[in-house]
């Protein structure tokens, strides 16, 4: 009742232009927006959209591969930049539904599945996808919630969306808001291209650091080395004291609050442990599988899901267990564990690991397999140096997608705080 008697909100943070005004007043869609109802007509070469719930509306063909059933298109509503397109198909990211505004089109056809809607020519529009991407529309969404949603889609009309209601600010407090955050958005994707090109380089300079195959030498070495040989191919067998499997029996009783780390194929990451979900087990069970202990300097390779993945495990995870994972002990005086790992994640390593797999639907590799993983080996000296250069890119691609992940976190902290909630933020 409270939230049907409320007038106005006021965001807890607002621009300094715009903190004596009133608050956001409390309007229906209907009085600000209208229904895209044109139908398009078979002889139009128009452009077939989607709706993704990660990228917004693209086109079908490029994303999805797919055209019109029957390349019938009389039913598809015609669209145009700025429209807004709402699914009200539930998601685990979106309760709701989904709603995008077109924005990388100049305009195209969309399904009659979707409700699409035009804000009239005083409102800005670029603020209200970020009103909408913000979730506060989900008060008002809620409302809608019928038997239908049971099976993922509320089934409402386009007249029942556009009955809920909103909270408007002016026309030059819209404006602000969406600069912000379009600007923000500006500086997430510029980062996000930065990482992207950092990965991309990396992946490249790997392809010359390591030789191609049928080769004995690397495209590119390092200057202190180029008169040091061609390097040895030998089976990973030969390298290696020992290569095993983790824990793979049940282990779901011995899990524990703490105890003996236990890694998963989900914390091993290319290059890396992620620490994130980390599980314990323990210790007497553990205690009974000490034969699979890991060693600093052991290198573990995923063989289920995103086969061949590997890392070094660090010093922290002396004597924790890993579970299902591939185990390899290098001998250290002729194999240096960081060059492993980066061998095995490099391109000629996943060829490799990929065409080991084995097993039906849920691929996996197995010991005997990485046991004839053919190593291209230089001196130990060569690989230090190999392995010291791309863990250096390492770190800083892990410092680029850290600042990235800051960026957003900023953003979603700045959108709670530029719109006003219902119930909250009241005047």
């Amino acid at each position: 009742m409270k939230e049907e008697a409320t007038t106005a909100l006021l965001p807890k943070l607002r621009f300094p232009e715009f903190r004596g005004e009133e608050g956001w007043q409390k309007v229906s869609l209907n009085s600000i927006a209208d229904p895209v109802r044109e139908r398009a007509v078979q002889r139009e070469n128009k452009e077939v959209l989607s709706l993704s719930a990660e990228h917004g509306l693209v086109l079908q063909g490029d994303f999805f591969g797919k055209k019109v059933a029957g390349d019938n298109i009389e039913r598809y509503l015609k669209i145009v930049r700025n429209d807004f397109v709402y699914n009200d198909r539930t998601t685990k990211a979106s309760t709701y539904g989904t709603i995008k505004r077109l924005s990388k089109y100049g305009g195209g056809i969309v399904s009659p599945i979707y409700k699409c809607f035009r804000f009239r020519a005083q409102e800005n529009p670029v603020f209200w996808e970020w009103y909408f991407e913000s979730g506060i529309h989900d008060v008002a969404l809620r409302g809608l919630v019928n038997e239908g949603a049971r099976a993922g889609r509320f089934n409402i009309s386009i007249s029942q969306f556009l009955s809920t209601f909103a909270f408007r600010p002016e026309i030059a407090e819209q404006q602000k808001v969406a600069d912000c955050l379009s600007s923000l958005d500006e500086l997430i994707a510029a980062q996000a291209q930065k990482v992207e090109a950092l990965k991309t380089h990396k992946n490249g300079l790997m392809q010359q650091l390591f030789p191609c195959e049928g080769e004995i030498v690397p495209a590119r070495r390092f200057t202190e080395f180029k008169a040091a040989g061609d390097w040895m191919v030998l089976p990973l067998a030969a390298l290696a004291d020992r290569i095993m499997v983790g824990i793979a029996s049940a282990a779901t009783h011995a899990y524990r609050e703490t105890g003996v780390p236990m890694l998963r194929n989900q914390n091993i990451k290319e290059g890396k442990i992620d620490d994130s979900n980390l599980l314990f087990i323990d210790p007497g069970y553990e205690a009974a599988h000490k034969g699979k202990r890991l060693r600093a300097g052991d290198v573990i390779t995923v063989r289920t899901g995103y086969p061949g993945v590997s890392a070094v495990v660090p010093e922290r995870y002396e004597n924790a267990q890993c579970f299902t994972s591939l185990i390899t002990r290098p001998k250290h005086k002729i194999l240096d564990p960081a060059y492993l790992c980066a061998f095995i994640n490099s391109d000629i390593g996943k060829r490799f690991i990929l065409g080991a797999e084995a097993g039906g639907a849920q691929k996996n590799v197995n010991a005997g397999a990485l046991e004839m993983l053919p190593v291209c080996l230089p001196g130990l000296g060569e690989q230090r140096r190999i392995s010291a250069c791309l863990s250096r890119l390492d770190a800083l691609i892990t410092a680029e997608t850290q600042k990235l992940e800051a960026y957003k976190t900023h953003k979603k902290g700045l959108m709670q705080r530029l719109f006003p909630v219902p119930g909250v933020n009241e005047p």
